[in-house]
């Protein structure tokens, strides 16, 4: 008997079409994210697991240079260097130097210029703005001539008055509060426009509610303002904490080396001056992976308190 003889059930097409479907819905989102997700994995994880690699090596960078395993050699000698700790001590410097100028000094200005007409607002904004579109090494050119101890403009004004000039970046005491000014100079207008928009999308109902209870404007900002703005708040004090002393890698780069006597190096400078002063790639991927390890556990730390401590109007 032939196959005409028992026709094909009209299901069978209709089975394939659906499965074809099942199959198109599982496939088409990793299809969309396998972009992104190869180029994560060349410039994030392959460098990470290479500098993994190269800190248990020693090798000069040279292409025919040998690579010779040294095991734990690399971080043992890191850590009996006092230069790296006198490094790790200035960068929770610059972290806690840079906390009142990234988020306390944007969080007044953000509060206190809500009120402003939108003309006047914008203008502020766009000054406040202007420093974080200034390329770093430009702005770090500029402040050195602005602070030159002899022919700067800050140090003519403060001859003019009969003081002696301040060398703010040849003094080991004055350095690295001058690198943090820099620093934090160049993010106030960021955080204030985060911290300014995240306040005008608080809901004004609870404002006028406040006001209508008797509250002063500094019992609307203790009481409804700071609350809801705690997410945004938590959020620059991680990245603050997180990236602060990346961010002032440049400007210790073009004004200080890393000078006077250390007093301005960092746990990223000496990771660079590693890498590329003493061309010893094993001690500067040593010091990479320390400084993912230790920065990794404190962003662990950080998310879960802004998980605990974040406050939501919803």
């Amino acid at each position: 008997m032939t196959a005409a003889a028992f026709p094909q059930s009209p299901s069978a097409p209709v089975g394939r079409r659906l499965g074809r479907s099942i199959a198109g819905r599982t496939i088409a989102p990793w299809l969309y994210i396998a972009p992104a997700a190869v180029t994560f994995l060349v410039w994030i994880y392959w460098p990470l697991f290479d500098a993994l690699w190269l800190s248990f090596h020693q090798w000069n960078m040279l292409p025919r240079a040998p690579v010779k395993f040294v095991g734990w050699s690399n971080y043992t000698n890191i850590f009996a260097l006092p230069k790296f700790w006198q490094a790790v001590q200035n960068t929770g410097i610059y972290v806690i130097g840079l906390l009142p100028l990234a988020v306390i000094l944007p969080l007044a200005l953000a509060i206190y210029t809500n009120d402003l007409s939108g003309r006047y607002r914008n203008i502020y904004r766009a000054i406040i703005f202007l420093p974080m579109i200034i390329a770093p090494v430009v702005a770090a050119s500029v402040w050195r001539w602005i602070l030159d101890p002899d022919y700067g403009v800050l140090n003519r004004l403060i001859k003019s008055v009969g003081l002696e000039p301040i060398r703010f970046l040849t003094d080991p005491d004055i350095a690295i509060w001058t690198i943090i000014f820099i620093t934090g100079w160049k993010l106030v207008g960021f955080s204030t426009l985060i911290l300014a928009a995240a306040n005008a999308n608080i809901n004004p109902a609870l404002i006028e509610a406040a006001r209508m209870d008797g509250a002063s404007r500094w019992g609307i900002i203790r009481d409804v303002r700071l609350p809801l703005l705690s997410s945004t708040i938590l959020f620059l004090v991680m990245i603050t904490i997180l990236l602060g002393a990346q961010w002032s890698f440049s400007y210790i780069v073009v004004l200080t080396q890393g000078g006077p006597l250390g007093s301005t190096t960092n746990i990223f400078h000496i990771l660079w001056d590693f890498g590329f002063s003493s061309m010893s790639v094993g001690w500067s991927s040593a010091a990479a992976i320390i400084l993912f390890l230790g920065f990794g556990a404190l962003a662990f730390g950080l998310l879960r308190l802004v998980d605990r401590y974040s406050f939501h109007d919803n």
